[in-house]
C-alpha cells in the first residue's frame, strides 16, 4: 500500500470514527502512526522516485517538510505533555447537575490557573498521567472572574465520559490549551442571544457566568433546547442571572412532562422565529452551541430570518 492508498484509508478512519468498534484513545494513537508512516514513505518516495527531487535543494526541502512532520507529533505526544507536567491541577469537586451530567471543578496545585476566555476549551487528561493519550476536549464553563478554579461540564455519552461521576476528589488533572473561538472577543451586537442544545450550554454558561461578573448591560436572551426536562442544567443559577443581567430565559423540551408550562418543540425555525421578531434582531451577536445537525439548522434558519452570518458564531460538539 503507497501514500495516497494509505491517505485515502487514514481520511475514511478520521470520517467514520464515531461508527468504529474501538476506543477513542486506541483510534487516536493509531491515527498519529499512520500519520507518520505516510510522511515517511513520501518523503522516501519523493526522493527516490521523483524525477528532480534528487536535487539537493529539493532533497533537502522534503527532508525539512518530514522533519516538520514528525516534530508536530512529537509536540504533541512530548513536548505537551512534558509542559503539562510543569502545571498539575487537582480535582476538587464532581457533583451531578443534570441526568448523566456532571459539573467538575479543578485547581491548580500551585500557581496561577491557565488564562482563557470565556467559552474557550482546553484537551483535559484526568486520573491520568498527560502520557497516557487519554486526554479530551471539554469547553470551559467557568469564567475567567472564577480562577483559580476552572470547571467542565461533562455528559455521560461515551467510554471516558461515562466514568466522569466516579472520579475522586484530589484526582490529579492536566490540561493542554486554551482553544476556540466561540468567545465573545472582537465581536459586537447590540444584544447577545445565546442559543444551546443539551450540554451545548457548557461554554454558553462560561460567558453567561462572565456577563454576570461584569455586570453588562446588554439585553440577553437564552434559547435552551433539550429532550427531557431532567437534562436540563443549572436552572436555578441561570434564574438567578435574572437579578443582574438582563436575560430572558425560554426552555425548549421536545418530550415534556404533563405538567410542562414552558415551550413545547425543538430548536426549529418556528421557535426561533416567534423568539427573535423584534425590531434590531438583526444587528444582536448569536453564540450557538450543540449537536452539528441543530447548529445546521439553526444558522440556516437565522440566516432566514435576516441575520448576517457575520453575526453568528457557533461551535459543533462531537462526544467522545
Amino acid at each position: 500500500m503507497g501514500p495516497p492508498q494509505l491517505l485515502a484509508v487514514l481520511v475514511t478512519l478520521a470520517i467514520f470514527r464515531d461508527q468504529l468498534p474501538y476506543r477513542y484513545e486506541t483510534w487516536r494513537l493509531s491515527h498519529g502512526l499512520g500519520a507518520a508512516l505516510i510522511a515517511a514513505m513520501g518523503t522516501h518516495h519523493a526522493i527516490e522516485a521523483g524525477r528532480y527531487s534528487g536535487h539537493l535543494v529539493l532533497t533537502a526541502f522534503w527532508l525539512g517538510m518530514f522533519g516538520l512532520a514528525i516534530f508536530t507529533l512529537l509536540y504533541v505526544y512530548l513536548i505537551s505533555p512534558l509542559r503539562q507536567l510543569r502545571h498539575p491541577y487537582r480535582v476538587v469537586s464532581v457533583k451531578k447537575v443534570a441526568h448523566k451530567t456532571w459539573d467538575l471543578r479543578i485547581e491548580p496545585k500551585s500557581g496561577a490557573a491557565i488564562e482563557f476566555a470565556a467559552g474557550q476549551f482546553v484537551w483535559l487528561t484526568l486520573d491520568r498521567s498527560p502520557f497516557a493519550i487519554t486526554e479530551h476536549p471539554f469547553s470551559i464553563s467557568s469564567c475567567p472572574a472564577n480562577r483559580p478554579r476552572i470547571g467542565f461540564t461533562i455528559k455521560e455519552v461515551g467510554d471516558f465520559t461515562n466514568t466522569i461521576g466516579s472520579i475522586p476528589v484530589g484526582a490529579r488533572a492536566y490540561m493542554d490549551g486554551p482553544h476556540g473561538n466561540l468567545t465573545l472577543a472582537g465581536r459586537s451586537g447590540i444584544g447577545i442571544a445565546f442559543i444551546a442544545g443539551g450540554v451545548g450550554l457548557a461554554p454558553i454558561m462560561g460567558i453567561l457566568r462572565q456577563l454576570r461578573a461584569e455586570k453588562d448591560s446588554r439585553p440577553v436572551k437564552l434559547l435552551y433546547g433539550n429532550r427531557l426536562t431532567e437534562q436540563i442544567m443549572y436552572k436555578g443559577e441561570l434564574d438567578e442571572m435574572k437579578d443582574v443581567l438582563d436575560v430572558e430565559i425560554d426552555h425548549v423540551v421536545s418530550e415534556p412532562p404533563r405538567n410542562w408550562s414552558g415551550t413545547v418543540g425543538q430548536l426549529d425555525e418556528a421557535v426561533l422565529r416567534r423568539c427573535f421578531n423584534f425590531e434590531g434582531h438583526a444587528r444582536w451577536l448569536y453564540v450557538v452551541c450543540g449537536p452539528a445537525p441543530m447548529i445546521d439548522s439553526v444558522e440556516s434558519s437565522l440566516e432566514g430570518l435576516g441575520v448576517p452570518l457575520g453575526q453568528i458564531v457557533s461551535e459543533k460538539f462531537s462526544y467522545d
